[in-house]
């Protein structure tokens, strides 16, 4: 897409305007045979409506518009799941278009467009004046900290559309006590956003001044829990539709685990970039809190690999410039949150890195999903540790793929001597002031985040206490990038006619004196029987007499622990046993159940827990939003402590039932302003009946109502032209100047009562210069006498 020309709006895709369905085949004959319009001209729009669009160029709709438009086109509530860049602007515009049709400027607005950001609400805007060139249909931006007096204004030019932020446009409803009645279709665009910026208090409050016929529409790249809540209970019978959306990891996206001590996670990740992933290529690498985003920004600066890092904390022009050095690649690495990820749309990204792992399964494959698009293969690099292997058991069990401790293919360890490097390198970095400091704040923020994150289940939790790491290898990649270093050391070496020679007579002995074990089983093998050593004496044991007390007691001691050993390591023998019967006895059972007959009950007394036609029901019901929510929900957890609390629930003790008792949000009702101050949400400021006041509104619209009872009872007289009221500050100057003689009339002459108030008011303001000026008199004589006897002290 060539964002430099001007006829490219992003809601569109221009990449699918040359494939129009409408091309001529040849058919039988030699004859050209037309296929059936799958265009925009076969949506049955109006021409108004299909005239802006082919003026921008657009013939074909992308797969998201080609699925949307007609429902909403037929009034039913939508709600839409599409990434950023599939053209979901065009979806919700083309059908307001088409329902809206002309102006009316009786009834006010009939549309509402709520979205999280300022520069989103500007963009739809644009959007909307360049598609709506041939519509007669007025728009209006409402935004915060933009003036309130020019926005009391423009809603008195009763438009047909309101493009506008959720927090100042509630402001303006309380202020105002606007109904809006006229409105029928209501869009949230990037309704995730909009939920986790803080904004569903607002959202259910505008929602509740809503008629309840309005059509509502919603679109999200995500699909969080508290939104599916929200359109179970704010829309009626909603479609959800899921297009461009990661459901399952890409058969060409291969996943790497490697296993690392909790504190050598920086050092892994730093041999990983250096050692196996090529230089020029592009890495996404995803952190648990903000805090580990800008620790790992600074180690990876200080050990001389360029990067950029983004988290929702960042100011959004930084965040901006950041993401477009990634995208222009002028730097190959991107650390980033779970958050700030989400507006990313990489196609050529080759490689992600988890360092941290996350709490979820459908989170990993929201994360992952962004590489190996289009076709391309890509790699997925997951460091775990001692704290993460249930959550990974549990990822392999939701993808159904086997988990093999001894494949060093996908599975294994970075190499011990490389990491350990590191690791001092990375240990001597931590003691500079900056990295000092970030070092101990992501530390506690570890701890939290490992307090918030989603506890694994149960049978994973209790496979993870068998998971054995001593069987772990060296990743076959690692291996590989080792052996290519230490060839290519030896070649540096072997330099010259004497290095050749030496070279054969050393590959000789190498060939006669070759190791009948490889050095990296030995090497596993060797720490493993060091980590299974135990010795039989102990300390007290070390050289003493054979009648010394110490001696004695140990022998007594060791006689009677030995029963108890024994006891232990049989009851470890028989729980083997006990799960590998219930494993069989478990598919024996589900064999057998086929056979099984029904047990026999009374159908006379007994009560089911579901109708008996629940099947059928099922089966007949159109829409099953809930279900298809549920499967598609995925909520991610915020990148600062704020955020993460929010996911605990509240709960206190309580005394009189003795026991934990959930606590009623006391943020619940109130919004926060634009200066984060926390209000009620019907908060009125009576800023509103001010500008009234002040600009004589009432007066005019009762002037405007005389001049037309008056064209009614005049017909020879010529229609005067409806004057809406001025938006810029030089035009409501005019007007007021133009009010202001109209009530004082047009005559120069002054009356007796006119010249005594102004000679009056001219009096009073002589006095309270006079006044002010004594009182500046006496100030400075008083300090003058202070200073004077300062000095005679």
């Amino acid at each position: 897409m060539d964002l430099d020309d001007p006829n490219v709006i992003p809601g569109f895709s221009v990449e699918n305007v040359d494939l129009d369905y409408d091309d001529d085949e040849p058919g039988k004959g030699g004859k050209k045979k037309k296929k059936n319009g799958g265009g925009f001209q076969a949506m049955g729009l109006a021409m108004p409506v299909l005239k802006g669009i082919l003026k921008m160029g657009y013939k074909v709709p992308t797969p998201i518009q080609r699925k949307t438009i007609p429902l909403i086109l037929e009034g039913r509530d939508v709600v839409a799941m599409a990434k950023t860049g599939s053209g979901k602007t065009g979806c919700f515009l083309i059908p307001l278009f088409e329902k809206l049709k002309q102006r009316e400027i009786k009834k006010g607005a009939r549309a509402l467009i709520l979205s999280p950001t300022r520069e989103l609400a500007i963009q739809t805007f644009k959007f909307i004046k360049q598609l709506g060139k041939f519509m007669d249909l007025k728009t209006i931006l409402v935004l915060g900290g933009d003036s309130m007096d020019t926005q009391f204004a423009a809603i008195h030019t009763l438009p047909d559309i309101i493009v506008a932020t959720p927090g100042r446009f509630l402001h303006l409803c309380v202020e105002m006590d606007l109904k809006l009645s006229a409105i029928k279709y209501c869009v949230f665009d990037e309704a995730d956003r909009l939920f986790e910026m803080g904004f569903g208090e607002q959202l259910t409050e505008t929602l509740a001044r809503l008629p309840s016929s309005r059509q509502m529409v919603l679109f999200s790249a995500t699909l969080p829990k508290v939104m599916v809540e929200f359109a179970k209970a704010g829309l009626s019978n909603p479609t959800l539709i899921r297009l461009d959306v990661e459901s399952k990891i890409p058969e060409t996206l291969d996943l790497r685990f490697i296993y690392c001590r909790p504190d050598e996670r920086y050092a892994t990740l730093l041999v990983l970039i250096r050692e196996v992933i090529p230089k020029n290529a592009q890495i996404v690498v995803f952190a648990g809190t903000q805090h580990h985003v800008e620790l790992i920004s600074l180690l990876l600066t200080k050990s001389g690999i360029p990067c950029t890092h983004v988290y929702s904390g960042l100011d959004a022009s930084a965040r901006k410039i950041n993401t477009a050095k990634f995208t222009m690649k002028k730097v190959n690495v991107l650390v980033v949150t779970d958050i700030a990820a989400r507006g990313l749309d990489i196609p050529t990204l080759d490689y992600v890195v988890n360092v941290h792992f996350p709490g979820k399964p459908k989170l990993f494959i929201h994360r992952v999903g962004r590489c190996a698009r289009a076709g391309r293969s890509g790699t997925a690099y997951n460091i775990f540790s001692n704290d993460d292997i249930a959550h990974m058991i549990d990822l392999h069990m939701f993808l159904t793929r086997p988990l093999d401790v001894t494949d060093s293919r996908n599975m294994g360890r970075a190499p011990p001597e490389a990491v350990e490097s590191e690791h001092q390198i990375v240990l001597e970095r931590i003691k500079h002031i900056d990295l000092a400091t970030a070092f101990r704040v992501s530390n506690n923020a570890y701890k939290q985040y490992i307090v918030t994150r989603p506890a694994a289940s149960a049978s994973s939790n209790k496979k993870a206490k068998r998971f054995k790491i001593s069987e772990l290898k060296v990743l076959d990649e690692f291996a590989a990038a080792m052996e290519k270093e230490n060839e290519a050391k030896k070649k540096d070496k072997l330099l010259g006619k004497k290095a050749k020679k030496q070279k054969k007579a050393l590959t000789t002995k190498q060939e006669e004196k070759k190791p009948a074990v490889d050095a990296d089983e030995f090497r596993n093998s060797f720490l493993a029987q060091m980590k299974s050593y135990r010795p039989q004496t102990t300390i007290f044991e070390l050289n003493p007499k054979s009648n010394a007390k110490r001696m004695l007691i140990m022998n007594e001691k060791r006689e009677k622990d030995t029963i108890k050993i024994e006891k232990h390591k049989r009851k470890l023998a028989e729980l083997e046993e006990e799960e590998e019967k219930k494993a069989a006895q478990a598919v024996k059972a589900e064999e057998e159940s086929k056979d099984k007959k029904t047990a026999v009950k009374d159908d006379e007394n007994y009560i089911s827990y579901q109708a008996k036609d629940h099947v059928e029901e099922d089966g007949y019901a159109i829409n099953s939003f809930a279900k298809e929510a549920s499967n598609a929900e995925l909520s991610v957890i915020g990148d600062t402590a704020a955020d993460q609390r929010q996911h605990q629930r509240l709960q206190k003790w309580d005394r009189k039932k003795k026991k934990m008792v959930n606590v009623v949000n006391p943020k619940a009702g109130k919004i926060r302003t634009e200066h984060g101050v926390w209000i009620a949400a019907s908060y009125k400021t009576g800023r509103y009946d001010k500008w009234k006041e002040r600009t004589k509104v009432d007066e005019q619209e009762r002037a405007r109502q005389n001049d037309s009872d008056e064209e009614d009872s005049f017909s020879a007289r010529p229609a005067a032209t409806r004057m809406d009221f001025p938006h810029t500050h030089w035009g409501r100057h005019n007007a007021k100047v133009a009010a202001k003689k109209q009530r004082e009339g047009t005559s120069e002459l002054r009356s007796v009562e006119q010249i005594a108030k102004t000679r009056l008011d001219k009096e009073e303001k002589l006095a309270r210069e006079k006044v002010a000026r004594l009182k500046n008199l006496a100030r400075k004589k008083r300090s003058i006498n202070k200073k004077m006897k300062g000095k005679a002290k």
